[in-house]
Parts: structure tokens; sequence; C-alpha cells
């Protein structure tokens, strides 16, 4: 696995990522847009890779409208990365609620994704790497990031809980 975030070479399989999950940072340009502003824009991001899973995207705060989120109450743990907390977007009159998530004090191994959120591709209109369109991960808790670069089975439609 390229540490840029893997770019046109031969796919990669979720099946060879590690667990514990490993972070990688990259170099590709990662956008998110809602309710026809950008939220997020940047080439700075860290992916997760973990065993199963669509990378999930974490996008450094600094290139984030972080004006446009306010947090939900809402928290979900993780035996790696510790408690994340969760983010609503707010632009005009659109609400997505949980859109985004962060984690403000992650566990030892898991401190570069401290000033990162990561958003649901399926709660946002559109994510793109680089100018691709980014496809949502099925099921409604995790938020991985399928690009055409990616194959699976992915964990995360039904009967896939236990994998």
């Amino acid at each position: 696995m390229s540490g840029s975030g893997h770019a046109g070479n031969a796919p990669e399989s979720v099946w060879d990522y590690p667990r514990p999950p490993s972070v990688e940072p990259s170099a590709r340009r990662a956008r998110v847009l809602y309710a026809g502003v950008v939220v997020a824009d940047t080439v700075h991001a860290l992916r997760v890779l973990e065993t199963s899973h669509p990378p999930t995207w974490y996008l450094p705060a600094a290139d984030v409208r972080v004006d446009l989120l306010s947090p939900t109450g809402r928290q979900s743990f993780c035996e790696f990365k510790g408690f994340a907390t969760y983010w609503s977007l707010r632009v005009d009159g659109s609400l997505s609620v949980d859109a985004a998530w962060s984690y403000p004090d992650p566990r030892p191994g898991y401190e570069r994704l401290r000033d990162h959120l990561a958003f649901y591709p399926g709660r946002v209109d559109a994510c793109f790497v680089d100018d691709e369109p980014v496809l949502a991960q099925e099921g409604d808790f995790y938020g991985g990031w399928i690009t055409s670069d990616v194959v699976g089975p992915f964990k995360g439609g039904e009967g896939t809980r236990g994998w």
C-alpha cells in the first residue's frame, strides 16, 4: 500500500488491510460537498485501513468548514481508536445529523487522528477522491469511502456485522 493513498495501480483488496487498522497519509485530493457548499477540500487526508472495510478518510479540521458543524452529543467507542464524537452539518436550511465524526482524544497509535474529521458519504451530497465520486459503504455504522481502486467484499451490509 502506498503512503500516497493509492492512485492508479492495481486495486487494493480490503482483505489485505491490517487489523488492528493502520493510519496512512494520502496526498490525493479529498472533497466533501453538501447543499451546494464545499465543506472540506484537502490534499492532507489520513486513510484508516482495516480488514474488510473500504478506507475511512479523515480530513484535517484546518481544511474543513468547521463553522458549519455542531456537536450532536452522540458518542461511540472503537476498541482501537477510542471514543468518537459526532457532528451535524448545517448549510442554510439543510441539516445532516451525525454527518461526521472525530476522535478528540485518540488512543495510543492513533494520535494522528486528533484534529481530523471523517464524513459519511451517504450523509452528504458528494465525496470525491481526486475527481472520482465516492460510493458509501453499506450500513448505517461504518463510513468507508469506496473508489474504483478498492475491492471487497466490504463489511457493512446485511449479514456482515460478524465478519
